[in-house]
């Protein structure tokens, strides 16, 4: 078997990058150059989706993995749809911690921070470019408090209990930046039922044992 040589690797990104820039040319596909680095980092993240899936051990591959097909996603996307690469990106970085999180509850509980910061930047950088001039300063601060109410509630969440204090804080930071009242009006009630349903939910539960 002959030995693995980069150039036939570096000849055949050449020959797709030649390839998508003549269909470009002849108009058949646009944004050429962004769906060849988008196969790039997609070929990037499937090895290292690999290498997390086939050895859970390997769980620090989830960061370049989810990160890099984050980047693919974000470099396929079409013009029309260039507001949402932010969380495209963020959203693969989130997706990573997610991964570690869910693979290792009680000893990695510590990525629900950052999955849920990262996706809350995803979904501000969305509104901040979709939405004539709302604040998102409000958002930012739900997004995060949600985030510390997550690490208080998910699975194994009873010895962080602390979290909901950093949480509560944040969520009514939040509602009261909100600078519009149609979006809070909703988005408040709910996350006043999630947390009274949690008080009960611990009642009870502590009350059964």
């Amino acid at each position: 078997m002959r030995r693995y040589d980069p150039r036939l690797i570096l000849g055949i990104l050449l020959v797709l990058g030649g390839l998508l820039s003549l269909l470009d040319v002849m108009g058949i596909i646009s944004n050429a150059s962004g769906i060849f680095w988008g196969l790039i980092f997609a070929a990037g993240g499937l090895v290292f989706l690999f290498m997390l899936v086939n050895d859970q051990n390997n769980w620090w591959a989830a960061f370049p993995a989810f990160t890099l097909l984050g980047l693919s996603v974000a470099s396929f996307l079409p013009r029309s749809l260039e507001a949402y690469g932010g969380l495209a990106f963020f959203a693969g970085i989130s997706l990573g911690f997610w991964w570690v999180y869910f693979t290792g509850t009680s000893e990695r509980w510590w990525a629900i921070i950052p999955a849920g910061v990262l996706l809350t930047l995803g979904v501000v950088s969305v509104v901040d470019d979709v939405s004539n001039g709302m604040e998102t300063g409000g958002l930012f601060f739900l997004g995060l408090g949600l985030t510390f109410m997550l690490v208080a509630v998910l699975p194994g969440g009873r010895s962080r209990s602390w979290a909901l204090i950093p949480g509560t804080v944040l969520l009514l930071f939040g509602a009261f930046l909100g600078s519009y009242r149609g979006a809070s009006a909703y988005l408040w009630p709910v996350v006043l039922i999630i947390l009274g349903g949690y008080f009960v939910w611990r009642f009870f539960r502590g009350s059964s044992t």
